[in-house]
C-alpha cells in the first residue's frame, strides 16, 4: 500500500514473507551479472566473490546500524590492481592488496568521525573524480576487446565466430536496457549474459563437462591467509591497490548522496559519512580474508530502490542472505566457469564504456569548465598518464597508471591556484552554510 509520499516500504519495514522473497531475489539479480564478471576478470572463485558480497552487505547494514538500504557487490576500480598484484605476487598478494585497501576506508573514517566530511569533498573535487573514473573505463577497453575477439591462451588467435557471439550480446544487453521496462530493465546485464550464453550454445563453444561433474553443493575456492598463504606486505603491493581508494571513496561518496535523495535521507549526517565509509571498508577486508574481489556500494540496486520504492533494509539482508547460499552451489559456479570469453567480452564493452562515461556525467553534472585553463590542466593530466599507463619506476619502487594519475591529481588540485571566481563562490557557499 502506497504511503503518501509515494513510498511502498519504508526503510525499517519487514515486508510480508511473499515480498520479502520476491523483492530480495530482484536485488540479487541486479547485482549479479556486475559481481560475477569482476571474478571473472580477475580469475577468482565467482562463488567466493558472491559469499563476500553477501557477507559485506550484512557487515554495512550492521555498522549503518540498519539505516542504509545499500547493497555491496564487486568493485570494478580494483580490477586492473589485482590482475597486477596477481602477476607480482599471486592471489595472496592481490588479498594483502585489498584488505590495506580496506584498511585505508577505516582510517578514513575515523579521521571523519574525528573531524568532520568537509575535508574529503575538498579533497575529492568532481574535477579529479571524473578524469580518474574515465581512466578506469578506457584502461579497461583493450581487456574487453581481447576477450570479444580472441579465442583464449595459449593460442589466442582471432576468432570471427567469437566476435559475432560478443557482438550479439552487446545488441542484446543494449536492447535490454534501453527499451525493456520495469523489472527486466533493471538486469540488462544478466540478461544480455544469458542471451550470449545461448547464441553460445547453439554455436557450439560451450563445454558442460565441469557442469555436469560438479556437486550440487561445494565448498568454492576460498583464499585464506596463513592456509593459502604467509601475508607479506610490500611497497609494491601498497602502491598497486592502496591508492585505487582515492577513486573508491568518491564513488561511495556520490552513491550515498544519490540514495540519500532517493529515500529522503541525509546519510551524509546521518548515520553519518564515517559509518558508512566504515561499513564499505569492513566489507571489502571480509572480501579479503576469503579471497573475494573488494567490494562497493552498487548503482544498480540502487536503481532498484528508485523504481520499485521499497527501500526496506530487510529485503536487502535477503539479498545478501541469498548470495551467500548461491556462492555455495557448485552447479552456479560451474554454470559461471562455462561462459565463453565472448560473452563475457560483450557485456564489458558496454560496463566498461557506461564507466568511462560516468565519469564524463560527473562533469557534465558538476558544470565543470574546460575553458578555464586549471581544470583543463588537472583533467588532461589525469587522462593521458592513467590511460597511457605511465610508470615512476626506481629501484623496486613502482607507482602505475590509474593510481599514479589519481594522485597527481589530487596534487595538482591542491598546488595550483584556484581562480577568482571560484573562490568567490566556495566564500559564498561556505557563508550559506
Amino acid at each position: 500500500m502506497l504511503k503518501k509520499d509515494g513510498i511502498v516500504l519504508d526503510v525499517h519495514e519487514k515486508p510480508n514473507i511473499i515480498t520479502w522473497l520476491t523483492l530480495s531475489f530482484q536485488h540479487l539479480f541486479a547485482m549479479f551479472g556486475s559481481t560475477i564478471l569482476v571474478p571473472y576478470l580477475v580469475k577468482l572463485d565467482p562463488g567466493v566473490a558472491l559469499i563476500s558480497s553477501g557477507l559485506g552487505t550484512l557487515a554495512f547494514i550492521l555498522i549503518t546500524k540498519g539505516q542504509v538500504p545499500a547493497y555491496l557487490g564487486s568493485s570494478f576500480a580494483f580490477i586492473a590492481p589485482i590482475i597486477a598484484a596477481k602477476m607480482a605476487g599471486g592471489p595472496g598478494a592481490a588479498m594483502v592488496g585489498s584488505f590495506l585497501a580496506g584498511l585505508v576506508y577505516g582510517i578514513v573514517a575515523l579521521i571523519i568521525k574525528a573531524t568532520g566530511h568537509k575535508w574529503i569533498m575538498n579533497l575529492l573535487p568532481p574535477i579529479v573524480v571524473g578524469p580518474v573514473i574515465i581512466v578506469i573505463g578506457l584502461g579497461l577497453a583493450t581487456t574487453a576487446i581481447d576477450m570479444a575477439m580472441y579465442t583464449p591462451d595459449p593460442h589466442k588467435e582471432y576468432s570471427i565466430l567469437y566476435f559475432s557471439v560478443a557482438l550479439v550480446t552487446l545488441f542484446i544487453t543494449i536492447i535490454s536496457s534501453v527499451f525493456f521496462k520495469g523489472f527486466l530493465n533493471l538486469i540488462p546485464v544478466l540478461l544480455g549474459i544469458i542471451g550470449g550464453y545461448l547464441y553460445s550454445i547453439a554455436a557450439g563453444i560451450v563445454n558442460f563437462a565441469e557442469v555436469i561433474e560438479t556437486e550440487f553443493f561445494r565448498i568454492p575456492d576460498f583464499i585464506i591467509p596463513f592456509v593459502d598463504y604467509s601475508p607479506q606486505i610490500s611497497l609494491d603491493i601498497i602502491l598497486l591497490m592502496v591508492p585505487v581508494a582515492v577513486v573508491t571513496l568518491s564513488e561511495h561518496i556520490g552513491h550515498q548522496i544519490v540514495l540519500g535523495d532517493i529515500v529522503k535521507r541525509d546519510y551524509i549526517e546521518k548515520p553519518g559519512l564515517h559509518r558508512s565509509i566504515m561499513g564499505d571498508g569492513v566489507a571489502t577486508i571480509i572480501a579479503s580474508f576469503i579471497g573475494g574481489p573488494p567490494n562497493t556500494t552498487y548503482g544498480e540496486n540502487i536503481g532498484v530502490l528508485a523504481i520499485t520504492r521499497v527501500y526496506s533494509v530487510f529485503i536487502i539482508g535477503g539479498a545478501a542472505v541469498f548470495a551467500i547460499i548461491f556462492g555455495f552451489i557448485g552447479k552456479i559456479s560451474a554454470l559461471i566457469h562455462s561462459i565463453p570469453t565472448p560473452v563475457m567480452g560483450g557485456v564489458s564493452i558496454l560496463l566498461f564504456g557506461i564507466i568511462a562515461s560516468s565519469g564524463l556525467r560527473i562533469l557534465i553534472d558538476n558544470k565543470i569548465d574546460l575553458g578555464d585553463k586549471r581544470n583543463l590542466v588537472i583533467a588532461s593530466v589525469i587522462l593521458i598518464i592513467g590511460v597511457g599507463g605511465a610508470i615512476i619506476k626506481v629501484e623496486r619502487f613502482e607507482l602505475h597508471g590509474m593510481a599514479l594519475a589519481a594522485i597527481i591529481g589530487v596534487v595538482l588540485n591542491i598546488v595550483l591556484p584556484k581562480g577568482k571566481d571560484e573562490k568567490s563562490d566556495k566564500r559564498q557557499k561556505d557563508t550559506v552554510a
